[in-house]
């Protein structure tokens, strides 16, 4: 043991009769995931994979990953001790906008703000088409999809790489303070704990003279 490097310490090799890679973790034990991460964690940002179609392609491979099931149920559990979002899931309002729709607000509204953004931007606001939600996992993601421009604005982040880490922290800071179960708090919080990670490693990695705007 005196000859055991200190931080090598404490290991305990397990063995296995696998004869591939196999690990308590599920997400460890998804190739595609583990594919997906060395990709947007270590490239440099480039025109010939745009930041929408990184997230294209991790969105399915969570939705292999959740267990709907067990999602539904916290769901409604939480909705038993949470009133203010049973009363949400009870009303089930989602909306049906399109960007014309916001062409009458004036500008520096916020209304006016996220149409001179969409526009200029040339930005599609249906990210995926919205169609009447069937689960309550479904109807959280589309009310989410929904806001996400608008906290692009309402927080000050804009609508590039580094802005697209403001919504998202805002949501991981905010959603465990909402909801009462972190189990389910955590499931909600996948896509902006992934996507968040991509750009504040590869800022660090390479593109460190804007550290301090990714902090």
């Amino acid at each position: 043991m005196a000859d055991m490097p200190y931080l090598a310490r404490g290991v305990m090799p397990v063995e296995t009769p696998s004869s591939v890679l196999v690990s308590s973790s599920k997400y460890l034990n998804n190739p595609r995931l583990r594919d997906w991460l060395a990709m947007i964690l270590l490239r440099r940002n480039g025109p010939d994979m745009p930041p929408p179609a990184e997230m294209y392609a991790f969105l399915p491979i969570l939705e292999e990953l959740r267990d709907h099931a067990a999602i539904e149920e916290m769901f409604t559990a939480e909705r038993r001790v949470n009133p203010d979002l049973d009363a949400w899931f009870s009303e089930g309002f989602y909306s049906t906008y399109s960007i014309e729709d916001f062409a009458q607000y004036a500008p520096g509204s916020l209304g006016g703000i996220f149409y001179e953004w969409i526009t200029q931007g040339n930005y599609e606001i249906q990210i995926t088409p919205w169609r009447e939600p069937k689960s309550q996992l479904e109807f959280y993601n589309l009310r989410s999809g929904q806001t996400h421009d608008f906290e692009h604005i309402l927080c000050g982040g804009g609508f590039n790489f580094m802005g697209e880490l403001v919504p998202y922290w805002y949501r991981l800071t905010n959603v465990f303070k909402f909801i009462q179960n972190p189990e389910l708090a955590a499931e909600l919080s996948m896509i902006q704990i992934f996507g968040s990670l991509r750009y504040t490693v590869r800022t660090l990695l390479h593109y460190p003279q804007v550290w301090n705007t990714c902090t």
